[in-house]
């Protein structure tokens, strides 16, 4: 599961969020050699001859564009939010990518955490609620890791009032 809960530090819980991963580092480097080496076999026919410098420049722009692509992939997925649950406060720190912080505090007592079925930007699309402002919480989640997220954080909640 992308999510995990950091273990308790007496009455505190806390919550650690991130996107899930399904091409990590080592295998971006696995899938761009394996893709340098598919394109240059067929261009072992044409060493010697000026067609291989003709299209030398355009596999060469390929390779670079999917580093490219990955690159950007991996810095736009730089995400993770940081759930403090204590018995006077909830705070949600969202870092996401290139550096941009959001913070969200409120009473967890005033605090009302929703599970919109439907309407939102993904299924299941899990806000809390709280001194006046609704903050979306793991939007990069599946639907079924929100739904039992929503369920962990309800069973705090309650726990606290």
């Amino acid at each position: 599961m992308p999510y995990e809960w950091l273990p308790p530090s007496g009455d505190n819980r806390r919550l650690h969020l991130w996107p899930y991963r399904s091409l990590p580092r080592r295998g971006m480097v696995w899938f761009l050699g394996g893709t340098a080496i598919f394109i240059a076999v067929p261009l072992l026919g044409l060493i010697g001859s000026p067609m291989l410098w003709g299209l030398l420049p355009f596999l060469l722009a390929t390779i670079a564009g999917i580093w490219w692509a990955l690159e950007r992939s991996f810095r736009d997925a730089e995400i993770v939010e940081d759930l403090t649950l204590t018995r006077d406060q909830i705070t949600l720190t969202r870092h996401g990518p290139r550096g941009k912080r959001q913070d969200w505090q409120a009473n967890p007592h005033w605090v009302r955490l929703t599970l919109h079925a439907t309407g939102g930007p993904v299924p299941q699309y899990l806000t809390m609620k709280g001194e006046g402002r609704e903050v979306e919480l793991g939007a990069f989640l599946t639907a079924e890791e929100r739904r039992q997220l929503c369920d962990e954080i309800s069973t705090f909640l309650r726990a606290r009032q």
